[in-house]
């Protein structure tokens, strides 16, 4: 008879704890145990690596391209006017549709900055001092005209629920290189005033890949994690044994039914085990000094957007592969003059900061940063004379990158003249995710995934394509 048979599952467990126990309990100490758990299924890629990593930064709700990235001297002129029939006949609205529509100038003035000469607005000096180091595009469009199939279709290429987030994509692609974190990790932060509108967790599900390469939420205020602390009494080298025990039975289990659920789930309970000594350490930042708390604005323990770009450096530094950082509170279809000033304030120094801080370590050239919203706004005004703000918007929007072969202190793209769509070099959120792969050394049109019978891509068969005229 089988020996594991003939026991009973204390005796199986108490046994574990004090040989294979032991045995894993030191593994799960050392460095490199997980390495080949994360390593991803692509082997030599077709591209250099120009990006060992990703930081990509998502302002929820649309931020006004209008008043902060694409200043349109002719839509100051028409302030009040009718907006022109020939922009806007059989065009897709959000809450305008079947209004009155009036054009509405840029409520904030634009200067040039840096030796680019990049026109960006007064609100945003900081990422004006680096302009010469990002690459504004002006001419990014996207399907979505609310926000939260907008965002599905930022992050995953498809408004369909349920695909794999582009987080998930890259970790699953190339692994992680990160120890005792995970590969995929997302941040949120929320800003000052309104009551924003809920980000799902959806936004970062591994969809049909393997759920080990979701991402993982760090909270940024209290416990980072749920159950991070072990109980009263529960020493990490008894927590070691039983993860080592348990996971041992789901080896044997996973060696008969070769179900990839079961090698997810122990290298969670590895992982889980990890993080319980690794994220405390990763979220306390003051460690980071006092010079570098003031370089982003931000203190230990405030959530802020700040805090979070400290702590997205932090990760890159560990190895983490994919981190996404999420900031509400960008839609403004009412009072975008009183509270657009206060939301670009709570991230326009951590931006700079971020890339000022990578490039002093010497990870800026290796790190591909993106900042976007998920929509723009309209030209056209909504509200009346008192809290004007502007509707959603999918024919035109602004973002910028910099890092990881990102030409330095480059506007790419145009709009019209009153900022309504996009005119010139239009790209799209599938040429956006085709560049990220490009930089990452991944040939986005080869790489798939087999999921009810198609070959799915994250840039989707509508012809994707890398925005080369924007790389070195």
């Amino acid at each position: 008879m089988n020996l594991i048979s003939a026991q009973t599952r204390r005796v199986f467990l108490g046994r574990a704890s004090q040989g294979l126990g032991s045995v894993a309990l030191a593994s799960l100490m050392s460095p490199g145990l997980l390495r080949a758990a994360s390593r991803g299924v692509l082997g030599t890629l077709p591209f250099p690596q120009k990006a060992k990593r990703v930081i990509w930064l998502t302002m929820a709700g649309g931020p006004s391209q209008l008043e902060l990235f694409d200043y349109k001297p002719k839509l100051a002129e028409m302030d009040g006017h009718p907006m022109p029939e020939s922009f806007t006949k059989g065009q897709q609205l959000a809450q305008l549709q079947g209004q009155k529509l009036v054009c509405k100038g840029p409520m904030f003035r634009f200067q040039k900055y840096g030796k680019c000469q990049m026109e960006l607005s007064e609100l945003l000096p900081h990422i004006g001092s680096v302009a010469d180091d990002i690459c504004l595009v002006r001419s990014m469009t996207t399907d979505a005209i609310n926000h939260d199939p907008a965002h599905m279709f930022m992050n995953t290429g498809t408004q369909i629920a349920g695909r794999p987030s582009m987080g998930s994509w890259v970790t699953y692609g190339l692994g992680s290189e990160a120890e005792n974190l995970p590969g995929f990790v997302v941040l949120n932060s929320t800003g000052k005033g309104r009551n924003p509108q809920p980000i799902s967790a959806r936004q970062w599900s591994s969809g049909f890949l393997p759920s080990k390469f979701q991402g993982v939420q760090l909270r940024s205020q209290g416990d980072p994690v749920l159950y991070l602390t072990s109980p009263n009494g529960v020493t990490r080298e008894r927590q070691g044994a039983d993860v080592a025990a348990i996971n041992t039975l789901n080896k044997q289990h996973a060696s008969l039914c070769d179900d990839p659920e079961i090698t997810t789930r122990i290298a969670q309970y590895e992982m889980a085990f990890q993080m319980q000594a690794s994220v405390p350490e990763l979220m306390d930042i003051r460690p980071e000094g006092p010079k570098t708390l003031e370089l982003y604005g931000c203190q230990p323990g405030d959530g802020s957007f700040a805090s979070n770009c400290l702590l997205a450096r932090r990760l890159a530094e560990r190895g983490t592969r994919f981190i996404q950082l999420y900031h509400r509170d960008w839609d403004h279809h009412s009072l975008l003059r009183e509270e657009l000033p206060i939301r670009a304030k709570e991230v326009d120094r951590s931006c700079m900061a971020l890339i000022t801080d990578l490039k002093q370590r010497g990870m800026f050239d290796d790190t591909l940063i993106v900042f976007s919203g998920e929509f723009g706004r309209t030209p056209m005004a909504q509200g009346n004379k008192g809290p004007i703000g502007r509707d959603h918007h999918n024919k035109a929007m602004s973002m910028w990158l910099a890092g990881a072969g990102v030409q330095r202190g480059i506007t790419y793209g145009a709009t019209d003249d009153l900022g309504y769509a996009a005119q010139e070099n239009i790209t799209t959120v599938h040429d956006l995710h085709a560049t990220m792969l490009h930089q990452l050394g991944i040939r986005h049109d080869a790489f798939s995934f087999k999921f009810q019978g198609l070959d799915a891509k994250l840039t989707g068969v509508e012809g994707a394509k890398v925005i080369q005229k924007i790389l070195s």
